[in-house]
């Protein structure tokens, strides 16, 4: 399937050289009464050249969108950004990503173009998502004059949040994953990153739900509420 939405992209993406006015893109969605169970959110992993983001930069963008609790195959981004220029040598082990797959990648611009076109302005989440929340907004700034701020949710808090008794043996998106009988195709690849995190959401958004979470507004305050307590613990 995943072949399918690149090439679909490919077709789309090739020869776009047209003015894009930024100021008709979706405007971002705050959180609010927002019911989750007819909520579109956007689940994304980013690939980058290290994990500073003052000095790094984003070479792949993979996302998959949860549409009322469901992921549809056919909804899903999956972008490897031409960036000939960058040293990937750090990190080409990691990702696989090397200089041949940089060169014939997507011009940048577009790319985070029609990501912000596919995303509609929805919710975004990301496990450790202040670290694509830097990389990404960067991005955005530097190639788009683009500012405006999303609402971001991270799965990392998240599944605690939702199950304070579980013991995934770790912190890592592995751990969870491992936890709940999860597996990943290729781990350090954007798309399935994406995927293995849109379903640790899922999981994550039903045990809302049977908790009496039941809107964006209310997920949000979870969140906040974890996060105070967890403060007052350290004091």
């Amino acid at each position: 399937m995943l072949d399918r939405v690149r090439a679909w992209l490919d077709r789309t993406l090739v020869g776009r050289t047209e003015h894009h006015d930024l100021k008709h893109l979706p405007a971002p969605k705050t959180p609010a009464g927002q019911h989750l169970a007819d909520l579109r959110l956007i689940v994304l992993d980013l690939e980058t050249t290290g994990l500073n983001p003052a000095r790094d930069e984003v070479i792949a963008i993979g996302a998959v969108a949860i549409d009322r609790h469901q992921i549809p195959l056919n909804d899903q981004f999956d972008l490897i950004l031409r960036r000939p220029e960058l040293d990937i040598s750090e990190t080409v082990l990691i990702h696989g990503i090397g200089p041949e797959a940089l060169t014939k990648g997507h011009e940048t611009e577009e790319a985070l173009l029609h990501l912000l076109e596919w995303m509609n302005g929805d919710p975004i989440l990301a496990y450790h998502a202040a670290f694509d929340k830097k990389f990404l907004e960067k991005a955005l700034r530097q190639h788009l004059g683009y500012g405006q701020s999303h609402t971001w949710l991270d799965v990392a808090e998240l599944m605690p949040a939702l199950y304070p008794d579980a013991k995934p043996g770790g912190k890592g998106l592995d751990n969870w994953a491992e936890l709940f009988g999860l597996a990943c195709s290729a781990r350090h690849h954007a798309a399935a990153d994406a995927l293995l995190t849109a379903e640790l959401t899922l999981i994550a958004l039903n045990r809302a739900h049977k908790t009496g979470i039941n809107t964006l507004s209310e997920l949000t305050g979870k969140l906040r509420d974890v996060r105070r307590l967890n403060s007052l613990k350290r004091l």
